[in-house]
């Protein structure tokens, strides 16, 4: 899931090689899975994660490897950005790892390059349980009718705030609440909570898309980008007025306090992200943070769903029942949910969000607030990125912060999103 995420996970999602190196989790080789003489299958597992979720995952593989003895897990663990490069080499020479870590603006696209495993016909044949997910969330995987990816947790958007500042402005955010509204609370906080109210919202773009689908648009269609170079003006006029006028923090600033965020950094009242983001802000401020809910056109339509990490397989494994045996431990097996907690968002089956029960605020916070997005029936189905949409997401972040800098003026930067995004879709 990207936008403000990308930021937000270049923050979260860093390690040094040294650590890596003494937890030992880059595999020997590059080599595909391998089987022994004994039956034993060796499978390779990659993805990318902070520190402590390596920590979680080894000893989620260690639980795994104990009761299924004939498999054996190779492990490489990259920081985000390093993983995708690592990744696109070893697809591009027909050796990706047999299991590795995914997201929903990359399933078209490494589909469409023949890299991904359909894990239909592992559901068919008992290896892999689609049984038991909350929320709908056993379609967010599917393209085309291909299961190309399995959720491993939940997590939508949400605005974390400061929650001393909103008090000294006076404002409570509640459910169903508008964007006017959202923009009058902001003017309070500046004025009354001498504090910008926004970090940056017009550089993340799963903020955009929910905008764009409280009007019957989204970012994406299947195909390409489902709104015009109008829609983008009027929704960067916004930001440069933002700007200028105090509403949003100075991106200056914002940039030099990298990789702090402006929340914790005092700059801004409140910033859009992923709700199982809202650790970071625990850890890294000194104040006391939360989450509010997304405002809406009309007062009720939030554009809202669900998004998920997931756990894929490669076309090219010697070893797809293994693969699908490994998935389905890791998304249903109750010990691995105790272990994991909420750390790649809230646990996607009802086997492991039942064996979980956070303790910490935070957490419960987390939990509470996805919970409350279902009661109120707002949630609905994300739509599946076409190939090219992670460039996009990069260029629409990239792009909006020259705007906000004053490097590009909204005319120019509209065309150069537009551009970049026609060469990257391919239309």
């Amino acid at each position: 899931m990207g936008s403000k995420k990308g930021v937000d996970r270049r923050r979260l999602l860093k390690v040094t090689g040294a650590s890596v190196a003494a937890l030992g989790l880059l595999a020997a080789g590059c080599g595909a899975g391998g089987g022994s003489g004994d039956g034993t299958v060796t499978i390779r597992y990659a993805w990318w994660g902070a520190e402590d979720r390596s920590k979680r995952i080894i000893e989620t593989i260690r639980l795994f490897e104990k009761k299924h003895p004939k498999i054996k897990v190779k492990t490489d663990f990259q920081p985000y950005p390093d993983f995708w490069k690592k990744f696109n080499t070893q697809a591009s020479g027909g050796n990706p790892p047999d299991v590795f870590q995914n997201a929903v603006g990359f399933l078209r696209k490494y589909d469409e390059r023949n890299v991904l495993l359909d894990l239909n016909a592992q559901v068919k044949a008992g290896n892999l349980s689609m049984d038991n997910f909350r929320a709908g969330l056993d379609k967010f995987g599917v393209v085309d009718g291909k299961l190309l990816g399995v959720p491993v947790g939940s997590n939508s958007m949400g605005l974390v705030i400061d929650k001393k500042v909103y008090a000294k402005a006076g404002v409570t955010p509640e459910q169903g609440w508008t964007w006017d509204e959202f923009d009058a609370a902001a003017k309070k906080i500046r004025d009354k909570g001498g504090r910008a109210a926004d970090s940056g919202m017009y550089g993340v773009m799963y903020l955009y898309d929910l905008v764009l689908r409280q009007q019957g648009k989204a970012f994406f269609t299947e195909k390409g980008l489902g709104f015009t170079e109008a829609d983008l003006t009027k929704w960067w006029t916004k930001a440069e007025r933002g700007v200028k006028s105090g509403i949003v923090a100075d991106t200056e600033k914002v940039v030099q306090n990298k990789p702090k965020s402006a929340v914790t950094a005092e700059l801004a009242a409140g910033e859009f992200t992923w709700d199982n983001f809202t650790n970071r802000y625990s850890a890294e401020g000194k104040s006391e943070y939360g989450l509010a809910p997304i405002p809406t056109t009309d007062g009720k339509k939030t554009g809202q769903y669900l998004g998920s990490l997931m756990l894929s397989g490669s076309k090219r494994t010697q070893h797809p029942k293994e693969v699908a045996q490994f998935i389905d431990f890791m998304v249903h097996d109750p010990g691995v949910g105790k272990i994991m907690g909420y750390d790649r968002g809230v646990l996607a089956t009802t086997e492991q969000y039942e064996a979980y029960k956070p303790q910490d605020p935070v957490n419960k916070e987390i939990a509470a607030y996805e919970k409350s997005l279902v009661d109120a029936g707002v949630l609905e189905q994300i739509t599946p990125h076409p190939a090219g949409a992670d460039v996009c997401e990069s260029a629409f972040l990239r792009i909006a912060e020259e705007l906000t800098l004053g490097k590009r003026s909204v005319d120019e930067a509209v065309e150069q999103f537009f551009t970049e995004c026609k060469t990257a879709l391919g239309g």
